[in-house]
């Protein structure tokens, strides 16, 4: 237009430009001595990081800099909130608290269905516009019933997205799961605000992998749909139109921001491996969510810290949408004041941070940059692995392999305190007042263990719960499961509480292929361990189940009366896992911080 002012380059002239020579110079000299190379470190992504960047990072790049565009216009992102609806649920209750939440703030929600037959479509259509409402809808069985009442509900017109994932969400009959998908993308191809083939990368994240891993995996499900899915009557095209990422965002700030850069970089790249046009990489959607991976129920207001950084993270990032979990979400039931903290996370990013109004704030960053693009090297090298061994899903048990070897060794970090959880493994309150009961919690099967905090809050809340028992003076028992590799966890993070001159030689006493227990009634607790299989046939006993009901999932806590438990603990075999030279009072009391 003839009145828009001319852009002015930008100009610091009053500052010398400074070389990485004389960078490097002033390192030294601030070090006085010290080598630089000490101030390296390396990350859990196998990245060097480097103490500062300069110009010269951005001409090593083995792909050139150029900024991340999202999908929607005037770089809109969305506050999409995340509402779980259990099995037998007609998710009235989510649907009023949806709709509550989108006249506070919210642009759209996020249904989580354990069950799609019991979900009233009617009450959703009669509460939420649906043609004009952004809603996703995540499910685990055949999404065609529940797509056919949506699309009758709105018209044939519906906004949002649909996450129906079989091959990460390791569903039977995947021929016929694939079978119905082709369907599904059928059936909403003429719908352009609407993603039907959304994908689990949050599944990766949420049990610990690594940002490569994360985005490796992520790929290879896509590479898998992008070649089984098309036929006669369903373009490679149309399925790689429909396609949204969702992601789980964990609170390291600069590489989440990275990977979700690195994602859209590598879709492009797969894209082009598949003979389609470069501009459809435009149209891929990043769905954001905060990770159950990094939250805790031990000093629970400290998940708001890691919820924001996330949620930061994902906005810098280049995500379309957001959905930030409500802070006491693992323990509590859905409630008006953690579900208005959550909301308003996004919305003050965007109402207060103006974070909005730059497209890409991370561009031309020389670390940023150097970041994402050796993610994106690792993760595609990763990719090409998988691919080498078959794809998915053939490689499912090298991925779930390379997952398990990746939380052990954070599990480890976060025993010996290298990696730190404020609350948890670090500055805990030792007077903590739990606002829920941890009887309760460690008995209930929806209790979250695929979390990094879980092998050492387990402990903390199983160690409260038997010091309540013993002030109670109960005649009950309890076996409380702590999970594999945990004795090793008690051993170095025992040896974290006492002072050096204390420190003795402990011997590891937790063989391979067991499971940690806590042994407790009100006269005394032992630490001990069994195979998987000693603990399932012990639970069975106590709950009375048959040995043939392969539906039974026992929790983390039994409990039963005493003599019945010390008989069946001694009959299945049972180990007593000791901590030389100290009681077992000694190391919960330790461990719980109380001495």
């Amino acid at each position: 237009m003839a009145d828009t002012p001319a852009s002015t380059p930008l100009s610091f002239s009053e500052f010398t430009p400074l070389s990485t020579a004389a960078w490097q110079e002033r390192i030294r000299r601030d070090l006085k001595g010290q080598d630089p190379e000490t101030l390296r470190w390396h990350s859990p992504e196998g990245v060097v990081v480097e103490p500062f960047y300069h110009r010269e990072a951005l001409d090593a790049l083995a792909t050139p800099a150029t900024p991340q565009v999202r999908a929607a216009e005037a770089n809109a992102w969305l506050n999409v909130p995340t509402y779980l609806v259990p099995a037998h649920d007609n998710g009235h209750a989510a649907i009023d608290r949806a709709t509550e939440a989108l006249q506070r703030g919210a642009d759209g929600a996020h249904f989580d269905l354990a069950d799609t037959a019991a979900f009233d479509v009617a009450y959703l259509a009669q509460h939420l516009p649906l043609a004009a409402t952004y809603v996703g809808y995540s499910v685990r069985a055949t999404p065609l019933p529940l797509l056919e009442r949506l699309l009758a509900a709105s018209s044939n017109t519906l906004r949002g997205f649909l996450r129906f994932d079989p091959v990460t969400d390791h569903l039977l009959d995947l021929q016929g799961q694939l079978a119905a998908l082709r369907t599904v993308l059928q059936l909403t191809q003429h719908l352009p605000e609407f993603k039907a083939l959304t994908l689990n990368g949050a599944y990766f994240g949420n049990r610990g992998g690594t940002a490569t891993q994360q985005l490796a995996f992520a790929l290879s499900t896509a590479a898998y749909y992008l070649d089984c899915l098309p036929s006669n009557e369903l373009e490679v095209a149309t399925v790689a139109a429909a396609v949204q990422v969702q992601v789980a965002i964990n609170p390291s700030y600069f590489t989440e921001i990275a990977k979700l850069r690195a994602l859209r970089r590598l879709w492009a790249t797969l894209l082009f491996a598949h003979q389609l046009p470069a501009e459809m990489a435009s149209q891929l959607r990043i769905y954001a969510s905060t990770a159950t991976w990094s939250q805790t129920t031990l000093d629970p207001p400290t998940n708001l810290l890691r919820t924001t950084t996330e949620a930061m993270a994902a906005v810098v990032g280049g995500a379309d949408a957001v959905s930030v979990t409500p802070f006491d979400s693992l323990f509590a039931a859905p409630n008006a004041f953690a579900d208005r903290l959550a909301r308003n996370i996004p919305t003050l990013l965007r109402s207060e941070a103006h974070l909005q109004q730059v497209a890409d704030p991370a561009a031309g960053s020389y670390y940023l940059e150097t970041l994402t693009d050796e993610l994106a090297r690792n993760a595609w090298a990763l990719f090409q692995e998988v691919q080498a061994a078959g794809g998915v899903p053939r490689a499912a048990r090298i991925i779930i392999n390379q997952l398990q070897l990746t939380t052990q060794a954070q599990f480890r970090r976060i025993a010996t305190g290298e990696q730190v959880i404020v609350g948890t493994n670090r500055y805990q309150n030792p007077r903590e007042q739990f606002s829920f009961n941890p009887k309760r919690l460690l008995r209930s099967a929806d209790f979250d263990s695929t979390r990094a905090a879980y092998p050492s809050e387990v402990l903390q809340l199983a160690t409260a719960l038997h010091f309540q028992r013993r002030e109670k003076k109960l005649k009950r028992a309890a076996v409380v499961l702590l999970g594999a590799h945990t004795n090793q966890h008690i051993l170095e993070s025992f040896l974290q509480t006492l002072p050096a001159h204390e420190r003795p030689e402990l011997r590891e006493s937790h063989p391979e292929g067991t499971v940690s227990v806590l042994f407790s009634s009100s006269e005394e607790a032992t630490l001990m361990y069994a195979t998987p299989d000693q603990f399932s046939r012990l639970a069975r006993l106590v709950h009375r189940v048959p040995a043939d009901d392969a539906s039974f999932m026992p929790s983390p806590l039994l409990t039963s009366d005493l003599a019945t438990l010390q008989e069946a603990v001694q009959f299945f075999g049972f180990k007593e896992f000791v901590v030389e030279g100290y009681s077992t009072e000694d190391v919960l009391a330790r461990l719980q911080g109380k001495r």
